[in-house]
């Protein structure tokens, strides 16, 4: 299986596009739906989301709140800012240009 950090460039976006379609993920939750919504071929290891979560927390495109859970247990829950969509959008078309030029490139090539 590839890792996420494999593929330069794409961690942020890939958080960012569940974090807009599934507001208040905790980090393991985030790692598994990468892994499950590419029908496994991507995954996030715990030392490549946990940094690059606390990166787009800094940047201001996502907010974290600790919650405590019926079990107990505490958990850090994310959700997109109004920053972070904006950059989600930046994200999906630099994502975009990439991988059109990579399509040009293995057509000529």
């Amino acid at each position: 299986m590839a890792k996420v950090d494999s593929l330069q460039g794409s961690m942020d976006l890939l958080v960012l596009k569940i974090l807009s379609r599934r507001p208040g993920l905790h980090g393991y939750a985030i790692m598994s739906a990468i892994q499950v919504i590419s029908g496994e071929v991507l995954r996030v290891e715990e030392g490549s989301l946990y940094p690059a979560l606390h990166r787009m927390e800094e940047a201001g495109w996502i907010r974290a709140e600790w919650v405590t859970k019926e079990t107990g247990r505490r958990a850090r829950l994310y959700e997109l800012t109004a920053a972070g969509k904006k950059q989600l959008g930046a994200e999906e078309s630099r994502w975009q240009a990439v991988t059109l030029a990579v399509n040009r490139v293995l057509r000529e090539a």
